[in-house]
């Protein structure tokens, strides 16, 4: 069995090569200068190609010197063997073509030797030939330069390389001998070698020690107050602590705490008066954040002075200009640049020098003239200005600085005259004549001239009109308006002057405006309209404004537009601007075509309340009563407002006629109730009431018998009544809290928890109840009773801010500080934007130092509170920043009128810093709004003893009783 080794394992081929096919002869290393082999020789060549030739059976070569020999019969029998593989190209044929290829590579390689000989004729002097070489060479001349070429090529290139060794000797053969000598080196001696020093990088190195040594650093605070604090010898008595404590700190190293949190107050101060300034102008409706004046201000405050400008900046700039100049020449703002640049540096003799020839390059430019007379003074102007004018007599603010450069009157008409004999079109110039003139007369005249020339001009025709009288006026408008159909402005003027003779009501000037306009297709829009109409008002027309906005507030407008609330919108943007008039006219027009809207009777009873008379107010109530006898809620108001002036009896009436259009309605029979009570009518009331609770029948009626009889001192009846009413209504939470609140004045303890226990279980959503049971056990002096009370009603009411706050107060009461805090981090957990909590927390649950950090944070997360608008107001008061705080307050009532603690907390600050003209407005103010809510506020507005007793008559005695109760500010 025949076996046949691997292609890697078998014998290379005879004469073979590797690499020969591709023309390799070898490579060069790094380390090795020079071939690392030679190249086959030409006699090798030669050789190696004959026997080619013969074995492909092909014409033998004739390149490299190869002899010819004859064709012979070529053997076809091989080519059929596939096992023969004789050399790299067994399969090709070597035919003439190839034959002819070797040739003509031999002739250029003889073609680059002769350049590269021709090349090398002249010797470097460096350069120096062995002798072996100089004797080939010369053997070489006079012989066939085929047969010398190679070894004439191979001897060059050898001296060349030994010469360029023993010039450029490598590292290793410098060494070579020294490596040798190693051998002879012993262990001793190899051993006891020094160990090289590490000297990579030692300049680096010393030049960062020298940086080190010059670097600074700042020293600490501690330091500084050490240091300072050294030499000082301290004059106080400390105690035993205070004695430990500072031998703590004997190498002079303090921190002064109190400087600290001084720079961490300011930080904060700045952060709530950002917070501050936000919420201020959302709570108030306004969101400018710019003052358009004082941003003008500092504008003109910030125009650089000569003095105050870089030399190296002036330069730049004029080397800019100078370009910009010699460009374009004709560039009219680049003279006024360079002129004023120079006027900036302080140059202004060089101004003027510029702009005169910026004058020459542009003479038809007017701004290049009125730059060049600003610059200029006296007579030098006034040439200036003729120069100018004689350029362009067509320009109007040339002629208008040409008169302004006169002194006299007389000067500036002459100047004028001649301008509107060059332009009698400029409306401009015939405004300046007439204001010129003193004469009323011949500045009628000039008007009448003026609009003869220029009857477009809306302006001068008005001007006309206002010097006329009412007749010659009316004339003056109605050719004005032949002359200017489409202008609007007019026709307000009409109507003006139709109002100042007195027949607004006879001529109705804007309906027929409107009617003109439109036809002529020069009709406004609405808000255009309006705002014209408030021009009106601003300038004392009142009548023309509203006739205005009863011409043109529906127009435009479908049924299907939501009109009502556009009206009501636009006229609260009226109110806004403090055009109060615009208001009540849009007011009037949307009542005409909604008569029976109650919202628009309400807003408009609110404007005659606030912005109005106490008549006008009862004349829009007693419209509003006849277009919706059905509202309850404008009776009252009506009969409230005859009540005031004192009219007991017109108020009856007005109530008599409310029971006739609502008939059971409770709000109605407890107004009467009211104004009887509050008239002393004890027996008519209480008579209105029984009837109230037969025929109303509800749930509040019971409640207010009940306060009523509590009022007068008659628990009994107020017991017997509450009795009947929980019979009726066992789930009114009100009827239990005031049964628990009548045993509890009696001092019946056990009646009045029993009374709140089963409150709490028929209403167990009903968190005042629960409050109430709580604070009935603290008083009894169980405190345990009283935490179990409140975890029960947390229970039940878990979102409910007023029992958290109750059990986080118990725990503070009994002086347990830390439970405090644990229920108060449970209960922002579960209520995270209760302001409640929050002030319970600044105030009784943190150091004064962090306050306001907390206030901060609570306003961040909880949105517009008024109850944190007042803790930061205080927190402000605290800190003697009188003015921030008032601000605060002012914005937190702004926020929210209806809290009366809030009118408490301000009353109280103004009474220690506020002015007295200051203190009757607030109460007034209070008095007006009337606030029905607070957890003080409630509890004095409610206190049937106070009442009994007199003490409260008004909400300004309520506001009062309210401040002496307020904790102090500290």
């Amino acid at each position: 069995m025949s076996f046949r080794r691997d292609f890697l394992s078998q014998p290379a081929p005879e004469n073979y090569v590797a690499g020969l096919g591709r023309g390799a002869t070898g490579f060069t290393t790094r380390s090795d200068l020079g071939p690392a082999r030679e190249g086959p020789s030409e006699d090798q060549m030669k050789e190696l190609l004959a026997k080619r030739a013969q074995q492909l059976g092909a014409a033998p070569p004739t390149a490299y010197g190869a002899p010819e020999k004859k064709t012979e019969e070529e053997d076809d029998d091989r080519y059929q063997d596939p096992e023969n593989e004789v050399g790299l190209f067994a399969n090709g044929a070597y035919d003439r073509d190839d034959d002819e290829a070797d040739r003509i590579y031999q002739e250029v390689d003889e073609k680059m030797e002769r350049r590269r000989r021709a090349r090398r004729l002249v010797t470097p002097p460096s350069f120096q030939l062995s002798l072996e070489a100089i004797t080939f060479i010369v053997s070489c001349i006079g012989t066939d330069y085929r047969h010398c070429t190679l070894a004439s090529r191979e001897a060059r290139e050898k001296a060349e390389q030994e010469e360029y060794d023993r010039n450029n000797p490598s590292v290793r053969a410098q060494f070579a001998d020294l490596k040798r000598g190693l051998e002879k080196v012993t262990q001793d001696e190899w051993e006891n070698l020094p160990e090289a020093g590490d000297i990579t990088g030692k300049n680096k190195r010393q030049k960062q020690n020298r940086m080190a040594e010059r670097r600074f650093y700042a020293v600490p605070d501690s330091v500084i107050a050490g240091a300072r604090d050294s030499s000082q010898m301290d004059t106080t008595v400390q105690d035993g602590n205070e004695t430990n404590s500072a031998g703590d700190n004997a190498d002079g190293i303090m921190t002064n705490f109190a400087d600290i949190g001084a720079a961490r107050d300011k930080v904060l101060k700045v952060r709530l008066d950002q917070a501050a300034q936000g919420s201020g102008e959302a709570s108030a409706g306004t969101s400018t954040n710019i003052d358009p004046k004082g941003y003008l201000t500092s504008l003109s405050k910030t125009e650089l002075k000569a003095g105050e400008v870089e030399v190296g900046d002036i330069r730049r700039v004029r080397v800019l200009l100078e370009s910009v100049i010699k460009t374009n020449p004709k560039h009219p703002p680049g003279w006024i640049a360079a002129a004023r640049l120079e006027e900036l540096a302080g140059k202004i003799v060089a101004a003027r020098n510029v702009i005169a020839r910026g004058c020459e390059y542009c003479p038809k430019s007017p701004d290049a003239w009125l730059e060049n007379i600003r610059l200029n003074e006296g007579n030098n102007a006034k040439i200036i200005a003729a120069n100018a004018i004689k350029n362009n007599d067509q320009s109007v603010r040339l002629w208008i600085e040409a008169m302004k450069l006169e002194v006299d009157a007389r000067s500036k008409k002459k100047v004028l005259r001649k301008a509107l004999d060059h332009i009698p079109q400029s409306v401009q110039i015939w405004k300046e004549y007439v204001n010129l003139e003193e004469d009323p007369t011949d500045a009628r005249l000039l008007l009448a001239k003026a609009t003869e020339v220029i009857p477009l001009s809306v302006e001068l025709w008005l001007a006309l009109a206002r010097l006329e009288t009412p007749e010659q006026a009316q004339k003056v408008l109605n050719k004005a308006r032949q002359a200017n159909p489409t202008s609007y402005e007019i026709w307000i003027a009409a109507a003006r002057l139709q109002e100042q003779t007195g027949n607004a009501s006879k001529i109705n000037v804007m309906k027929r405006a409107v009617q003109a306009l439109a036809k002529a297709s020069a009709m406004l829009k609405r808000e255009e309209w309006i705002s014209e109409a408030e021009k009106c008002e601003e300038e004392g027309a009142v009548l023309t404004c509203g006739s205005i906005i009863q011409e043109t507030l529906g127009y435009g407008l479908d049924e299907d537009d939501d009109r009502k609330d556009l009206w009501l919108d636009e006229a609260r943007q009226s109110i806004s601007r403090e055009r109060y008039d615009t208001a009540r006219a849009i007011y009037a027009y949307s009542l005409r075509v909604f008569p029976t809207s109650k919202s628009t009777w309400l807003a408009a009873t609110d404007l005659e309340r606030t912005s109005g008379t106490k008549e006008a107010l009862q004349q829009v109530l007693e419209k509003a009563v006849e277009a919706c006898p059905q509202s309850e809620v404008l009776w009252m108001q009506l009969a409230k407002e005859k009540w005031q002036h004192g009219s007991i009896d017109e108020a009856r009436v007005v109530l008599g006629k409310a029971f006739k259009q609502n008939p059971n309605n409770e709000d109605i029979w407890l107004a009467a109730v009211k104004l009887e009570a509050d008239n002393g009518q004890i027996p008519q009331a209480r008579e209105l009431l029984q009837t109230a609770r037969e025929e109303a029948g509800t749930d509040r009626v019971w409640i207010k018998s009940v306060a009523f009889e509590r009022t007068l001192n008659n628990d009994e009846s107020a017991l017997d009544l509450v009795n009947k009413g929980l019979e009726t209504y066992p789930n009114a939470a009100k009827l239990w809290m005031q049964k628990g609140q009548i045993y509890e004045a009696d001092n019946k303890i056990p009646q009045a928890r029993q009374a709140y226990s089963t409150g709490t279980r028929a209403c167990p959503k009903a968190a005042p109840l629960w409050l109430l049971a709580s604070r009935l056990e603290e008083k009894a002096g169980a405190l345990v009773k009283a935490r179990s009370v409140l975890d029960r009603a947390r229970l039940a009411c878990s979102k409910s801010p007023q029992l958290w706050v109750e059990s986080v107060r118990v725990e503070r009461r009994a002086n347990n500080v830390p439970q405090a805090k644990v229920l108060m981090a449970k209960a922002l957990q579960e209520c995270p934007t209760s302001g409640l909590l929050w002030c319970e927390l600044i105030w009784h649950l943190e150091p004064r130092t962090q306050r306001k950090p907390r206030t901060l944070e609570a306003i961040k997360k909880v949105n517009d509170d008024p109850a944190l608008f007042v803790a930061a107001a205080r927190i402000f008061w605290s800190e003697r920043r009188l003015e921030k705080a008032a601000n605060w307050f002012e914005k937190a009532i702004v926020l929210d009128a209806d809290i009366g603690d809030t009118w408490g907390w301000y009353y109280k600050f103004l009474l220690q810093h506020g002015t007295e003209e200051k203190r009757e407005d607030v109460l007034s103010k209070c008095a007006a709004t009337e606030p029905k809510h607070g957890e003080l506020w409630q509890s004095v507005a409610k206190d049937p003893k106070l009442i009994h007793d007199g003490k409260i008559k008004s909400t300004q005695d309520i506001l009062k009783i309210v401040v002496s109760r307020l904790e102090d500010n500290n």
